[in-house]
């Protein structure tokens, strides 16, 4: 469990805009985060299917 979790912030961390983020609120930060995990997630979900 702790390597999938590993992987994922790793491949998190290949988002440009992501890695060089620095926001005032949480919300903010929070939103770019949401989207690149719901594009590994899909990506990841469209090859096991």
């Amino acid at each position: 469990r702790r390597n999938r979790i590993e992987r994922f912030f790793s491949k998190l961390k290949h988002y440009r805009a992501i890695a060089t983020r620095y926001e005032k609120h949480d919300a903010n930060f929070l939103a770019p985060v949401k989207l690149a995990a719901t594009r590994i997630w899909s990506r990841v979900y469209e090859s096991v299917t």
